[in-house]
């Protein structure tokens, strides 16, 4: 009898472990799950020397409040920017809860490399969207939507375009201004 008793009881035992395992095993996969999205940043290549992407960068980023900005380094960081209004705007339709508060911060991080023998740069923008239900809860870091960091990639894609239009037009000025002296 005693036996079985103990028999029992690692019976119980296992299969409470198990159980605690598996509810702790679902419950990281959520936080991997958010991390894995969290770490698609959205990145462009683009075919331009570290110098003229630099430029580029900072007249997109020119209409935030830049808080860090090192050409070394290859970092932009914007201040905390309040966007409850459009937050809660753009949810106004959907079926959450208005919030009380919410902010992001832009990080732009260009990192020079080459293709080949081309010099290109790498450039990244992470979105840190913070958002505030009531007063209980605290800051809580939300996944962005991924628009601000596509139009800032685009902007960037189009001032280096156009960069690289208009030196296109004034080498061929000044080849047309030797031929014709």
């Amino acid at each position: 009898m005693n036996f079985a008793k103990c028999k029992l009881k690692l019976y119980l035992a296992v299969t409470l472990v198990t159980l605690a395992s598996l509810a702790i095993g679902c419950s990281s996969y959520r936080d991997f799950q958010y991390m894995t999205d969290e770490l698609e940043i959205p990145t462009k290549v683009f075919k331009a020397d570290y110098a003229q992407t630099w430029q580029a960068v900072l007249s997109v980023m020119k209409s935030y409040d830049l808080e860090l900005q090192n050409q070394e380094a290859g970092i932009i960081k914007t201040r905390w920017v309040d966007n409850t209004l459009e937050l809660n705007f753009a949810d106004s339709f959907g079926s959450s809860d208005a919030v009380k508060s919410a902010r992001f911060k832009v990080i732009v991080n260009v990192i020079k490399g080459f293709r080949g023998s081309r010099e290109v740069t790498k450039v990244t923008v992470f979105k840190r969207q913070m958002v505030n239900h009531d007063f209980l809860t605290g800051w809580k870091v939300t996944p962005s939507d991924q628009i601000l960091e596509e139009t800032i990639l685009y902007r960037i894609e189009r001032t280096v375009m156009i960069d690289n239009k208009l030196k296109k037009i004034e080498e061929n000025k000044s080849k047309e201004q030797e031929a014709s002296f």
